[in-house]
């Protein structure tokens, strides 16, 4: 390979690879910059000569990147973003805006926080458009990497706790995330459950029998890690993917589940199940919103995560309010 020469180096090589690693695809990247596949094709074949590495290999149905492509990307986007930046600017209007947003989140959290969104939208940005998809892990990075998602917003303490560490070393870091809300998780039963009405003590929770809610679809939880930490198991009879879905269910069985605190009173079915605190410690539950790097200095991103940080202090109000209007009837 001879050496590179970024003078003669076409510009547009780096676009083409850009959106075929955010796509895995060279139909759909075709589709998006408006060329043809063979176009496509013949700039990703351009780039390899130039750099000397495959960059995408055919895997089952899409392309997997190379090492030296997963080194390169991170840097190419943000080059790409910047002259964006630079070339294109314009703070937003939210007034005027017709943007589409896509978080990332499960439905508890969701439950929380999108009702206070949709009256900023309603009242600031009516144009603006949002779209919520289930969040089905608890490292969202490789969703926000893609561009499937604006935002992600959960509990993500394993890759807040990277990323920390990463920034006290000095190193650059792809991602940034900010605090929401505090919550803690507790034992969700029936009202009428045989132990709603006796102390819930760490044998009678784990001979009982259990509901897990399980992004992954993993039968193992970060409850069970704790208590395995103590040398005990529960019996889990069922797992489901939503938070909803356990709610409903452990209000009309003899299955116990844990929930976040903060969801149960937006279940609507709060009334019919009893919360119990749990016989054992497990760490609070810290919301955080986390998005990549490349949208960090967008105007658009901006506002959103403005409107997000605001969200929490919103909702709690909301739920004052709420109180106050029972308590008059």
């Amino acid at each position: 390979m001879n050496p590179l020469n970024f003078r003669t180096l076409d510009l547009n090589l780096l676009r083409v690879f850009n959106e075929v690693m955010v796509e895995r695809s060279l139909t759909k990247a075709a589709s998006k910059l408006s060329l043809t596949q063979p176009a496509i094709s013949n700039a990703l074949r351009r780039l390899r000569e130039t750099l000397g590495d495959d960059l995408l290999r055919r895997s089952g149905q899409g392309l997997e990147p190379t090492p030296r492509a997963l080194a390169l990307w991170p840097t190419v986007q943000e080059a790409l973003r910047q002259l964006e930046e630079t070339l294109s600017p314009g703070s937003f209007v939210p007034a005027e805006a017709n943007t589409t947003f896509v978080l990332a989140t499960a439905d508890s959290t969701a439950a929380e926080l999108i009702p206070g969104l949709v009256k900023v939208l309603d009242q600031d940005a009516p144009g603006v458009t949002i779209r919520v998809v289930p969040l089905t892990t608890r490292d969202p990075r490789r969703l926000l990497q893609e561009e499937s998602a604006d935002m992600a917003i959960g509990y993500f303490p394993a890759v807040i706790a990277g990323l920390t560490a990463q920034a006290e070393a000095g190193e650059a870091v792809a991602f940034h995330h900010q605090r929401l809300y505090y919550s803690k998780y507790v034992c969700v039963m029936r009202r009428d459950h045989p132990l709603a009405s006796e102390p819930l003590t760490l044998e009678r929770f784990c001979e009982a029998r259990h509901l897990l809610v399980s992004f992954s679809g993993r039968p193992y939880g970060f409850i069970d890690q704790a208590l395995a930490s103590l040398g005990r198991q529960r019996h889990i009879v069922l797992t489901v993917n939503q938070f909803f879905t356990a709610g409903r269910v452990v209000a009309t069985s003899n299955l116990l589940t844990v929930l976040p605190r903060h969801f149960v009173s937006v279940t609507g079915i709060a009334d019919q199940l009893v919360l119990r605190e749990l016989p054992f410690e497990v760490p609070a539950i810290h919301v955080d919103a986390l998005w990549h790097r490349r949208v960090h200095h967008h105007s658009a991103h901006e506002w959103l995560r403005g409107v997000v940080a605001q969200l929490p202090s919103r909702a709690h109000a909301d739920k004052l309010t709420s109180s106050v209007i029972d308590l008059g009837q």
